[in-house]
């Protein structure tokens, strides 16, 4: 708390340098897109560029926007899910390679026979032939899964490979949810802790406070989601997202996911002490369109080669784009999921990039 309370007394007296240059038209943006809260950054491997946020928590509330308010990252998760599984292998614990049935052996026999052979690589690049599956399902229900957060994950993952469903048309790769929940599994199996704790103790290391859920159930002062029709949600525990941990559901504030993101960009230019250049550019670009927890893209616009991710848990949208080439990554948050929404943030990405050289 004392560490936030510093960093928001610290914006206080560099407002006028720090934060304010996209103020006004981001505002606009907010604004004609109905965004209750929107929150950016834009950050070099070693500096925060600018940092705003603005609005408000909670739709037509006189709650206004803090700078450590906390916003649910959706599927960003994934990039985090990959970063921990690098250190992993780079520790020896498991590898690339490791297969899940080797790890969960018992579960073999009543699993779908297509499915056997799948890596813990295959996993985190998407390359693991299996279906779709998100929180709008309706099967299973909470009926069917037991036990305590580590446990359900563990019995959910072994109904959904039970299913005899099969990816008939093969594709380059498969954006599978259960994907990044079996990762999770592996990386709890080698390590022997749950994958929370995997996520605090890398928080610990990064200085960086992760959650998990939606922000408002363990403080009603945080942002609330709010759907396409602005209606906020109300605080609940959604179990099925605790099914869904690694792959989306952990929550933080802009100026902690700067860290990461800083990070990550780090890493990029051979500066980290954790992973080698050549490790991180294989998690951002080692497979066309999707690596480990990284999409790529070469923009249209500049030709500029861009590795990203996004997040839309249905009621916040969440962006990072990092570029590699400008030292430059583009960081986007908001408190509400919709089409219109998503279009201002993208308006808005382009104006950042437009000014910063991207």
């Amino acid at each position: 708390m004392k560490k936030i309370l510093l960093f928001a007394l610290f914006m206080s007296f560099t407002n006028p340098f720090y934060g304010q240059k996209n103020s006004s038209k981001a505002e606009e943006i907010r604004k004609q897109y109905k965004i209750p809260e929107l929150a950016y950054a834009v950050v070099s491997s070693d500096s925060i560029l600018e940092i705003n946020v603005l609005g408000f928590q909670r739709y037509k509330s006189s709650h206004k926007a803090k700078i450590n308010d906390l916003f649910r990252l959706g599927s960003i998760t994934k990039t985090i899910t990959s970063y921990i599984a690098a250190t992993l292998v780079k520790e020896g614990k498991l590898n690339w390679n490791t297969k899940f049935f080797d790890l969960y052996p018992e579960l073999k026999p009543e699993s779908n026979p297509e499915i056997y052979n799948v890596t813990l690589q295959d996993f985190l690049t998407f390359r693991a032939p299996i279906p779709t599956w998100s929180y709008g399902n309706e099967t299973p229900n909470q009926q069917e899964i037991k036990g305590n957060n580590q446990e359900q994950r563990y019995e959910f993952i072994s109904w959904f490979f039970k299913q005899k469903q099969i990816v008939t048309e093969k594709q380059e790769w498969y954006g599978s949810n259960p994907s990044f929940v079996a990762a999770g599994l592996m990386l709890e199996k080698a390590t022997g802790k749950s994958y929370e704790t995997l996520v605090q103790e890398l928080g610990k290391k990064l200085n960086i406070n992760f959650g998990f859920g939606q922000p408002n159930v363990s403080d009603i002062s945080q942002p609330w989601g709010h759907d396409e029709n602005l209606k906020p949600e109300k605080p609940f525990v959604n179990y099925k997202l605790n099914w869904l941990s690694s792959a989306g559901n952990i929550n933080v504030n802009l100026p902690d996911f700067c860290k990461f993101t800083q990070m990550q960009l780090q890493g990029l230019l051979g500066k980290s002490k954790v992973l080698s250049e050549e490790e991180f550019n294989k998690m951002h670009f080692g497979f066309p369109e999707f690596s480990f927890g990284w999409y790529s893209e070469i923009n249209e616009k500049s030709g500029l080669k861009y590795s990203f991710h996004y997040g839309n848990p249905g009621t916040f949208l969440t962006k990072v784009y990092i570029c590699k080439n400008i030292n430059k990554a583009f960081i986007l948050f908001s408190n509400v999921q919709s089409e219109e929404a998503d279009k201002g943030l993208m308006l808005l990405l382009a104006e950042l990039q437009k000014q910063y050289g991207g």
